[in-house]
């Protein structure tokens, strides 16, 4: 992958570009926010990790702005803060993901590997996803049943984001803590079972319907129309 850092603390920037390097990902590295947009901007990059204080055009600035721009390029942000309103501000600007520093360069790697798998062309990804009558409007996090909006919490969203982007196809349970948990290496994987089962007591049962399979010794998928 060819990975933009945007990282104003130099050491923490050195370590992610030597680290990712090594990895055999090809690292540009910015220090402000000025630089990282110009170089978002000119791609093409396959993923941006992108801090959210910077001196200059923020982070949420920056990923802002690309969208507005019809960038679609993975963002993953970086932040010293914590709590669930930063986290929505960051995701409410167009970001794919967040982690708070300071955090494990392992979790790291894989919430970009599953970043790589969520990126179709690397350069767009739909707004909306939709299988049968059920959308998930991905951008204004907003979800419907027919003409039912049906009220998710955010890591629902990124459950249920997770199973319609396969597209028909079984998500194993350890993707969907790569792409929806920040420290999936500590988190029990029964955890995803749980979002499901609330899932599908919010855009099923109350509709009569079956989206949501079980697939044994994988994960789950979604069904269009009961299929």
């Amino acid at each position: 992958m060819r990975i933009l850092v945007v990282e104003d603390e130099d050491g923490l920037a050195d370590s992610l570009r030597r680290g990712l390097g090594a990895e055999g990902h090809w690292v540009d590295v910015a220090h402000d926010g000025h630089r990282g947009l110009e170089l978002a901007l000119t791609g093409p990059y396959d993923a941006i990790v992108l801090d959210v204080m910077l001196p200059g055009p923020s982070g949420y600035e920056i990923c802002g702005r690309l969208r507005r721009h019809g960038d679609w390029t993975p963002v993953l942000m970086l932040t010293a803060k914590d709590g669930e309103y930063d986290e929505a501000e960051g995701l409410d600007a167009g970001a794919d993901d967040y982690l708070t520093k300071p955090f494990s360069f392992v979790v790291l790697l894989a919430r970009l590997r599953a970043l790589g798998r969520r990126t179709r062309d690397g350069r767009a990804r739909p707004r909306t996803l939709q299988a049968g009558d059920l959308t998930l409007d991905t951008e204004g996090r907003r979800c419907r049943r027919g003409d039912v909006e049906v009220e998710l919490t955010a890591r629902e969203l990124g459950v249920l984001a997770c199973l319609m982007a396969g597209d028909g196809q079984a998500v194993a349970k350890q993707d969907i803590l790569d792409e929806v948990w920040d420290s999936p290496t500590e988190i029990d994987p029964n955890i995803v079972e749980v979002y499901v089962s609330s899932l599908r007591k919010k855009i099923d049962v109350p509709f009569g319907r079956r989206s949501i399979r079980t697939v044994h010794g994988t994960g789950y998928r979604m069904a269009a129309d009961d299929g």
